[in-house]
């Protein structure tokens, strides 16, 4: 890994996990090919998700090239994220970030996708974008499903549509949970609508395993709003959080997860 930019940027995010003592746990990272294009399919819990998807691939030897909001790009931070080659995303033209991503799997990088495109107010597994899975039938490399879970106790969604943008809140000795899933292999032939609906129940029930890990659960009366509603906690309902969402009409709805 001799990229000067990308591994400062790695140095920094240690010293601020380390200086509010977040800690970090991968699993899962030993299914990340070695070698060849790969594309990450991840869930979408809170603001810093790279950062901790990042980091729990870095025993991999392994760069991730994400897929990011266009926004960021405006930002003092925008020339450094060219360097690093990460992925602009325009949700309303999207084609041109699947065209760089395309490029950067053909050049064997690790690609990670969102595909929630966005933050769900209920913590629960919305609708996808189909790119991940389009990506992996059109190029062949494997797709790994990646859960995040923890990152929405230190920077979630808002709760209603004409609420401000959340800022962080910062407490320490937090845990994030990353958890890499194993391979699906998407054929030249696969079905993408089908395909990206088994995208979502793989990510859906690893999500709710690990929301009802002991250190994720809200403590007894606990107002918990960055919890899921249908494991008793105080997040948005699942069916009130879609007009949260504004899901484009290419996202493939949602046949996972609780859905009343």
């Amino acid at each position: 890994m001799r990229e000067p930019v990308y591994l400062g940027a790695i140095a920094a995010g240690k010293v601020a996990f380390a200086s509010v003592g977040l800690t970090v746990r991968a699993g899962g990272a030993e299914h990340l090919p070695r070698s060849g294009p790969v594309v990450l399919a991840s869930t979408h819990v809170s603001f810093p998700d790279f950062l901790f998807v990042g980091d729990a691939l870095l025993s991999t030897g392994r760069l991730v090239r994400f897929l990011s909001r266009g926004d960021v790009w405006g930002s003092p931070v925008g020339r450094a994220m060219d360097v690093m080659r990460h992925v602009p995303v325009d949700r309303q033209a999207p084609a041109a970030a699947y065209l760089r991503a395309r490029r950067l799997l053909e050049d064997d990088q690790v690609v990670c996708l969102f595909p929630e495109a966005g933050i769900s107010a209920a913590y629960v597994v919305r609708a996808l974008m189909p790119g991940a899975v389009a990506l992996a039938r059109e190029t062949g490399a494997p797709l790994l499903p990646v859960n995040v879970w923890g990152g929405q106790r230190l920077w979630g969604q808002k709760r209603a549509l004409d609420a401000p943008f959340p800022r962080p809140i910062i407490t320490r000795g937090r845990t994030i949970d990353v958890r890499i899933g194993e391979p699906i292999h998407v054929p030249p032939t696969a079905d993408v609508v089908e395909t990206t609906r088994l995208l979502g129940e793989r990510l859906h029930a690893v999500q709710e395993d690990l929301q009802q890990l002991p250190e994720h659960r809200p403590r007894p009366g606990e107002y918990a709003p960055w919890y899921p509603a249908h494991l008793g906690g105080d997040g948005v309902e699942r069916v009130e959080s879609f007009a949260l969402d504004a899901m484009p009409t290419s996202a493939v709805a949602p046949t996972w997860g609780p859905l009343g």
